[in-house]
């Protein structure tokens, strides 16, 4: 049963896949009394999924669209990128 699982949650040219794609490959793969208890309690104790699936923070909402300007220079944008980990002098990113 675990290796089923660690079959269809971890495939080394796919990564690891989400509960819902393991839950279809586990589906069209294998059957066992309460496999879908089992597979979300394999996914939730699967620390390396948690760690690069979690939540990554607020939910900022839907993008919104912009218009094309019709003239050069109608729009000018500026990011800026810092806390980076100093590798020298430089710890700031514009662009």
């Amino acid at each position: 049963m675990s290796l089923i699982l660690l079959e269809c949650h971890y495939c080394p040219y796919m990564g690891h896949m989400s509960e819902d794609s393991t839950r279809d490959r586990v589906t069209s793969t294998a059957w066992w009394p309460q496999w879908e208890k089992y597979l979300s309690e394999y996914i939730r104790a699967c620390g390396r999924f948690q760690k690069e699936n979690g939540k990554h923070g607020e939910n900022y909402g839907l993008l919104e669209h912009i218009e094309v300007p019709k003239n050069p220079w109608e729009i000018i944008n500026m990011n800026r990128v810092t806390g980076l980990v100093p590798g020298g002098k430089k710890t700031s990113i514009i662009s």
